[in-house]
């Protein structure tokens, strides 16, 4: 919030000098960077973008994995069905709304490539926001924590499908997921094969201490240059080392508690990244959230209205669907009108919408109206409140 709001206020007082700053070029004929007159070229805002970032969306990555992979995940199972299908209405409801109002503008084939930015629930503050409206052991929040979790899911992969950055060399793919492959056997598998029975596990215990995370770094750094040459955008290149890393088979919830007692490297990393992220959240916010007032356009309200129409109405249809027609059921002690004020909680894109904004359009105006929009968005916070007033809820904490 201070790196987008003292960015919006700098961009407004004198544009200029804030796009000196953010454009300013790191390093000429750069192996990282973007591609320009054959060559690359680094730039404050690629270092926030497309590598710092990357910290983030490993995380972001780890908490997917995690839900779908081990055997406590929380998108396993029936449990998570109903609201897995809600993600469904939340993901549906802000294309369907953002496509039909870009093509009743005129202006379809323009702003049809933003599709995607309202789509995105920035897991981070819905979470916070839902603890403080339901409090923290509120059954609601664990709901919203899938959906927000599985959006992010889906936000991913279609980063990675609809969103490439330049031309796509996907042979380059092959060294991010050889370095995936190639540190978890080393340094993951093949300690435990040779600890075989021993619960002591002395040949993972001496590897561990050797060597740490330091094989895993070079292989992340590997892994995210694969991405940067296959044309896939590089914020995403951590991405095949996180099942990489020793986990414990429990799922823990957003840096829960229990991870700091297990031990296991995966979420010791994540523990680990999370204050550097939240300043990098801030750099990301500043070097992103730079757009002028006059800047509000058709993308903007396109973008505002799949948050908070589109999404909000996607999610009730289709969570009611699963839960009353399908029979799913909502968990213990949450009611069906709690899901009203959940999906107003998913509106909240921020984040995730302003990266999607800034790969979905060429910088200009286009870009910066749509960037507006996932700014606005932040206003769901106060219309989750307003709501959850009016319907009442019971806090658990």
């Amino acid at each position: 919030i201070i790196g987008a709001f003292g960015a919006l206020a700098w961009a407004n007082i004198h544009f200029e000098s804030y796009h000196h700053i953010v454009d300013m070029v790191l390093l000429e004929h750069s192996p990282v960077g973007h591609l320009h007159d054959g060559h690359r070229t680094l730039t404050l805002h690629y270092l926030i973008n497309d590598i710092l970032m990357a910290l983030f969306f490993a995380i972001a990555g780890k908490e997917v994995w995690e839900a779908v992979a081990l055997k406590s995940g929380s998108l396993r199972g029936k449990k998570a069905l109903t609201p897995l299908i809600a993600t469904a209405g939340g993901m549906f409801g802000p294309i369907s709304i953002y496509l039909l109002g870009a093509a009743m503008v005129g202006k379809f084939a323009v702003l049809a490539n933003g599709w995607a930015i309202p789509t995105a629930t920035d897991i981070a503050f819905s979470y916070l926001v839902g603890r403080i409206i339901f409090g923290a052991k509120h059954p609601a929040v664990g709901f919203l924590l899938l959906l927000a979790i599985a959006d992010d899911a889906a936000g991913l992969i279609i980063l990675a499908i609809f969103y490439p950055q330049g031309d796509l060399n996907l042979e380059w793919l092959l060294l991010s997921v050889g370095a995936g492959v190639g540190v978890w056997f080393l340094f993951n598998k093949l300690p435990r094969l040779l600890d075989k029975e021993d619960d002591r596990r002395p040949v993972s215990s001496s590897i561990r201490a050797r060597f740490g995370l330091f094989p895993y770094v070079i292989a992340a750094c590997a892994s995210w240059y694969g991405f940067q040459q296959a044309g896939i955008h590089p914020a995403l290149g951590l991405l095949p080392i996180v099942p990489a890393l020793p986990h414990a088979d429990t799922a823990f919830s957003l840096f829960g508690d229990g991870e700091l007692y297990h031990g296991d490297m995966l979420n010791e990393a994540e523990h680990a990244l999370k204050a550097p992220v939240e300043v990098i959240l801030m750099f990301f916010g500043f070097a992103n959230a730079g757009v002028v007032f006059s800047s509000i356009g058709d993308a903007t309200w396109l973008v505002l209205g799949g948050l908070i129409i589109g999404k909000p109405l996607g999610i009730f249809l289709f969570g009611a669907l699963a839960a009353v027609i399908m029979r799913l059921g909502m968990p213990e002690g949450m009611r069906l009108i709690d899901l009203i004020i959940i999906e107003f909680v998913a509106a909240i894109g921020f984040t995730v919408s302003l990266f999607i904004s800034a790969v979905a359009f060429m910088p200009g105006a286009v870009q910066d109206a749509a960037k507006m929009g996932a700014l606005f968005s932040f206003g769901a916070v106060f219309l989750s409140l307003i709501v959850a007033k009016i319907i009442g809820v019971k806090k658990v904490t």
